[in-house]
């Protein structure tokens, strides 16, 4: 698939909007139906409405790939698989719910464990990121031009993104005791694309998420000269047997603000 990765990417892009243009139509009529999932949260009638979208378009083009996607069940034949897309057709249902605007679209292809592409929709917005392995990290942010995105440089007065539905109240608090004074709270996938594009420098996370949420995200923070490691600072890899992400996960714009 490296070859046609152009058009993979291609594919992906225009996918995402399209699921995006779905989930928005459930979200401004506020008609759809929210259950809660084994694990406790909640899934809607627009996230599995998404995940059709991705999984039927992109089933179609790519047969030979394996697919893991969170309103899917699990085929574990994909672990015997080189290439994986991973999916997350709803990242922020929370946010979709309380209607914060910040839910996004997730779509990454894994190759041999490791994220080769990322692409990152919010529908709201109509801003759209992504990257390619070694080909660097972009934006496209409704009524902009594509431009190529950068981590900040900043190593002082650093500015931190918390979850707005997943944050311990006293986080703040607890970051101001680090030194770190300026916090940016921000939904789902955002945060780490706004650290890749130099608008905030880290994020922590230290409870559990899942290979849909970090996947596409990382690839667009390492495109963009940031990093991404799980809290004991060993490498993040997908198309795991455990999808969980059980060590927590840290986002860095430089290394000299890694976590102590």
């Amino acid at each position: 698939m490296w070859e046609r990765m152009d058009t993979v990417l291609e594919d992906c892009k225009n996918i995402a909007r399209e699921a995006g243009r779905e989930i928005l139509r459930y979200y401004e009529n506020e008609e759809f139906w929210v259950k809660e999932k084994s694990d406790h949260t909640p899934v809607t009638q627009a996230d599995v409405a998404a995940n059709e979208i991705i999984l039927g378009r992109l089933k179609a083009k790519y047969p030979e790939a394996a697919f893991l996607a969170e309103e899917s069940a699990d085929d574990r034949s994909r672990l015997s698989k080189e290439w994986c897309f991973i999916i997350d057709p709803l990242d922020g249902t929370k946010e979709f719910i309380k209607r914060s605007d910040e839910f996004t679209v997730n779509i990454a292809l894994v190759r041999d464990h490791h994220p080769v592409m990322g692409v990152i929709y919010l529908p709201v917005y109509d801003d759209l990121y992504w990257a390619v392995k070694g080909r660097g990290a972009r934006s496209e942010k409704h009524g902009e031009p594509v431009r190529e995105i950068h981590v900040s440089d900043r190593t002082e007065d650093i500015r931190a993104c918390l979850s707005k539905s997943n944050s311990a109240p006293n986080a703040p608090e607890i970051l101001a005791g680090f030194g770190i004074r300026h916090v940016i709270f921000a939904g789902s996938a955002l945060k780490g694309c706004m650290i890749a594009a130099g608008d905030a420098e880290i994020y922590y996370r230290s409870g559990l998420t899942s290979e849909w949420d970090t996947a596409a995200m990382q690839c667009i923070v390492e495109e963009a000269g940031g990093i991404l490691r799980q809290m004991d600072d060993t490498e993040m890899t997908y198309n795991r047997e455990n999808t969980l992400n059980e060590k927590g996960f840290y986002i860095l714009n430089r290394e000299e603000n890694r976590p102590h």
